[in-house]
């Protein structure tokens, strides 16, 4: 668990004089390309530096270095109405900016982690190239369930149909020609390995992973699904159905399958990512939170900043670097009571530390 140990040694994105809400003209240094973790009692002003402060800056002063007149009006001293703060240093070393929050990856049912994660186009080519396939002139997209002519007619490849009812809430039922399966019986036809494309969409992501092992492309973020504890979920899972923390976890594993594919690309230098998360532990089994953990560490392991704001001991102590505010809530907090590797942290005696310290000493 390493910390920064000097300015010359890391970058720091920093910000100044932060006078949101009840912050106290804070002054805070985030250092990059770490795991930090903000910390402090409810009321102390968490999200309020994180989120409202350092999220927005960033995310605006990102967006006006993306084009060539914004990035030479940076270059000649000019920089965005700053939101809270007095102002924010070292935003120049990161390309992109991306809170990785809980609301749903999809409106529809036509919207499933195969297709958010984006590998559900590979898997529909993978079908376009099987022999039957090019016998009756099938292309990929013939293997799309939301348009063309290889979905179910009766549902149009929802693979359920609504009922409406009276005075109570609509009821879904599975689509009684498909019978749930979104495609018609002549895609069905086509299979790989066994299975007919309905059948694929309809695996949970413990077993795709197998079944997919051939092929990386597919298998890779299957796997990532796996790793942070969602291989319950079937590929094609309505996206409605999932709950806040699954939208969230498929967001990461979403985040993990670019850094695997910029390390991908040689010699293309990957864009630096802040990635901010409000409370991502809410709701998860204890294990599940170990397995978050992993990937919070893989993701700074890929050359990106993670800014996490937590109250779960667990994710402190694996933290690089805590930022703890306090000392205490409303009026009484807004300051930063200690800024340091969660070890120093328990060394000062914060409200954080006292509590860290036997997770610290189990650890």
């Amino acid at each position: 668990m390493g910390a920064p140990a000097s300015a010359a040694e890391v970058d720091w994105l920093e910000v100044r004089g932060a006078n949101l809400h009840n912050l106290q003209q804070l002054d805070a240094a985030v250092p990059l390309r770490r795991l930090v973790v903000v910390t402090g009692v409810s009321g102390s002003g968490k999200s309020t530096l994180a989120r409202d402060v350092l999220l927005t800056n960033a995310a605006a002063a990102v967006a006006m270095r993306s084009t060539a007149a914004g990035r030479q009006a940076w270059d000649a001293g000019e920089r965005p109405a700053w939101a809270g703060c007095a102002k924010l240093l070292g935003i120049e070393v990161v390309d992109r900016v991306l809170e990785v929050d809980q609301t749903p990856i999809g409106k529809t049912p036509r919207s499933c982690p195969a297709t958010y994660i984006g590998f559900w186009d590979t898997v529909r080519k993978l079908f376009a190239d099987t022999l039957e396939a090019r016998a009756r002139g099938y292309g990929p997209g013939r293997f799309s369930f939301n348009t063309g002519e290889g979905r179910c007619p009766a549902c149009e490849g929802q693979g359920m149909r609504t009922i409406e009812m009276s005075f109570l809430p609509d009821v879904k039922v599975p689509c009684e020609v498909c019978h749930g399966a979104r495609f018609n019986p002549e895609t069905q036809a086509v299979t790989w390995k066994g299975k007919n494309i309905g059948e694929v969409l309809q695996m949970a992501v413990d077993e795709a992973v197998d079944f997919f092992a051939s092929m990386p492309a597919i298998s890779h973020p299957l796997q990532l699904l796996k790793d942070v504890g969602l291989g319950y979920l079937t590929l094609g899972q309505p996206s409605p159905t999932l709950s806040g923390g699954e939208a969230q976890r498929i967001k990461l594993v979403t985040e993990l399958s670019k850094v695997r594919d910029d390390v991908g690309r040689r010699g293309q230098k990957a864009p630096h990512t802040l990635y901010v998360l409000d409370e991502p532990t809410v709701g998860l089994h204890m294990a599940d939170v170990e397995k978050l953990i992993r990937v919070l560490h893989r993701l700074v392991d890929g050359g990106h900043s993670v800014v996490v704001i937590e109250h779960d001991l667990d994710v402190m102590a694996e933290a690089d670097w805590i930022i703890d505010l306090g000392p205490e809530g409303g009026s009484g907090g807004g300051r930063i009571v200690a800024a340091a590797t969660p070890e120093d942290v328990v060394r000062l005696g914060t409200h954080t530390g006292k509590v860290l310290g036997p997770v610290l000493g189990r650890a």
